[in-house]
């Protein structure tokens, strides 16, 4: 049969060209990371200036308070290096303080919810290492845009008016710093943020007396670090504030935490499939079950792996329940089984689960020798009904996700590849503007990633001093005959990878241009628990776009799929950047739904 053919309309055409290529989750960040490109600047100094400039153009989505991770290529090095801009959990954060608080889930905002920060530091670990531009250089596109502002993005605006309640009840200071003269700001108004600015303008004025560009920048990593950015959230958050869960709690994080955490460098998890490596993060994060779910679908035959039809779409779901049931029972920091997660032998175990029935189970697969952690499965959980505690899904967890299934996208994403060869794929997310008070002396709060542990015992990702939370930050590089040949990557908590996995089986199986599959219809599974508070699931659950089509949605429903149709462009944020070496040309595209993510290049 072969796969469904493409729709021969795309929103937007795949850019291709031979100088440099950028897309993104804003126009103007993506604009940025060109403009670095246009003045000479490489990958690493485009995707670093265009990160610091979503910090202040999407708050709702991420910030210099959250955490980051990254996976690339140099044009010297092909092989595939992840970026580890994940902050682990403070010395504090122990799960006896949690319990003794009165909690039985880490809440999903507040700063309890807080792991060190992140992001940041690793920003100035892939600038020092593999940039050529200064850092004022960079920084100058951040400084501008929060010394003297921007237009607010409508989904900004509906964010803050969200959580005006919590604000105004609750968190004075970020009523002080999103509600001007005690109002909700409006669409389009230009905004700044002079405090973020000022902690810039410091990074940069850190360095000036250092002899080298490596020093400079070590420099700033060290203000970051030990200066008043970590002496002001210490002695802010120290003080009770509301939490997701409607009670009032001190933050733990300290000055120490701070100055102990640096970005490292790590390899990629990998796996080949149909000629392709896919590389991705370690079991720390979620992107190997993208590979396991990989690997289990490589057994099928190519009718069984296209996402428009009803056999396909089953067989992609009843695949991916199964690598997130693995993840939930052993990914995390440690000593994670992943060479057999990942063996061929595994997969084909896996693999005979799946039947024509959709499961309602959670089945986790037998290690020998490992015990799965089996999490509280709740379909549901009493929320906080005063109104002012974020009590909705989409507000006090993941900012993205509506109980509907409804996702309007959170978290940020990036691409760059530029003339020399040098690729990257990044995410930042966290520090989101709801996710704790705004510290005033700073302009930006701390992010909620702690809320992915576990305060029972037992599993691999249960809360630990120390221990990076699993985190569902998931870029993508694929690699073809030894070189890097696209990096991709989308917002989406649980459902980043979901969506990618549907863009690697449109482009490598079916022969679908970037943009085509950017564009497709997607779907994703919510029978696994979500990462985000309040942690729940909904068995045999898939979300849909109703693009997908009656035929095949009623054919799924028949199945024992419980379908939410979500709109005809609501789901996946994917964007991606390309090398196509045959030709010697660079590919982007860029997802259209929000009419906000762009690509650039020529």
């Amino acid at each position: 049969m072969g796969f469904t053919p493409p729709s021969p309309f795309t929103t937007r055409p795949t850019l291709e060209g031979t100088f440099g290529m950028s897309a993104s989750t804003h126009w103007i960040a993506t604009a940025c990371s060109q403009s670095v490109l246009e003045r000479g600047g490489n990958a690493f100094d485009a995707v670093t200036a265009a990160a610091f400039v979503l910090h202040v153009v999407e708050p709702h989505l991420n910030g210099p308070g959250g955490d980051m991770t990254a996976i690339f290529a140099t044009a010297d090095d092909p092989t595939p290096t992840v970026l580890a801009g994940q902050g682990p959990a403070p010395a504090g954060a122990t799960r006896e303080h949690y319990l003794a608080e009165g909690l039985e889930l880490v809440p999903g905002s507040g700063a309890l919810a807080a792991a060190v920060p992140g992001a940041v530091d690793a920003w100035l670990l892939l600038l020092r290492d593999h940039g050529t531009w200064e850092l004022g250089d960079v920084l100058a596109y951040a400084i501008g845009y929060a010394r003297d502002g921007h237009p607010l993005l409508g989904r900004v605006r509906a964010t803050i008016a969200a959580v005006e309640r919590l604000f105004t009840e609750h968190w004075p200071s970020s009523a002080d710093r999103w509600l001007p003269d005690g109002r909700l700001p409006e669409v389009g108004e230009i905004v700044t943020n002079p405090a973020y600015a000022a902690v810039l303008e410091r990074l940069v004025d850190s360095g000036a007396g250092a002899a080298d560009r490596s020093s400079r920048i070590e420099a700033a990593r060290t203000e970051w670090k030990t200066g008043p950015v970590a002496t002001e959230t210490a002695a802010f958050l120290s003080r009770p504030h509301r939490h997701s869960t409607g009670t009032d709690h001190a933050g733990v994080i300290t000055a120490a935490d701070f100055a102990a955490f640096s970005a490292t460098y790590e390899p990629a998890a990998t796996l080949e499939f149909r000629g392709h490596t896919i590389a991705k993060t370690g079991p720390w994060g979620q992107g190997p079950a993208l590979l396991q779910t990989l690997a289990i679908l490589d057994g099928f035959d190519d009718d069984h792996l296209d996402p428009s039809t009803a056999v396909g779409a089953h067989t992609i779901l009843e695949a991916q329940k199964l690598a997130y049931a693995d993840r939930e029972a052993y990914y995390g920091e440690g000593n994670v089984p992943l060479a057999t997660l990942l063996s061929p032998a595994y997969a084909a175990e896996r693999r005979a689960l799946i039947g024509d029935r959709a499961s309602a189970e959670f089945r986790p697969g037998s290690v020998e020798g490992v015990t799965p952690f089996v999490p509280p499965l709740r379909t549901a959980y009493d929320l906080p009904d005063d109104g002012s505690a974020a009590s909705a899904r989409g507000i006090a967890g993941e900012p993205a996700v509506r109980p509907s299934g409804e996702t309007r996208g959170d978290t940020c994403h990036i691409d760059v590849v530029d003339r020399w060869g040098n690729i990257v794929s990044a995410t930042p997310s966290g520090g989101w503007l709801q996710s704790s008070p705004t510290i005033p002396a700073l302009g930006f709060c701390l992010g909620s990633r702690l809320q992915m542990t576990w305060l029972e015992e037992g599993s691999p990702s249960t809360l630990s001093p120390g221990r990076r939370p699993r985190t569902t930050l998931t870029p993508t590089l694929v690699v073809r005959d030894g070189r890097p040949v696209v990096a991709l990557g989308s917002p989406g908590g649980d459902q980043q990878d979901q969506w990618q996995l549907l863009y690697l089986l449109r482009t490598i199986v079916g022969g679908y241009t970037p943009q085509q599959a950017v564009d497709a219809p997607a779907l994703h599974s919510t029978s696994v628990p979500g990462s985000f508070w309040p942690r729940t699931w909904e068995p045999a659950g898939a979300v849909v776009e109703d693009r997908l089509g009656d035929a095949v949605i009623a054919d799924l429903e028949e199945r024992g799929h419980v379908i939410t149709r979500a709109g005809d462009w609501a789901l996946g944020r994917l964007s991606s950047v390309g090398v196509d070496h045959r030709r010697g040309v660079l590919t982007a595209a860029a997802n259209p739904r929000g009419a906000q993510g762009y690509a650039a290049g020529r």
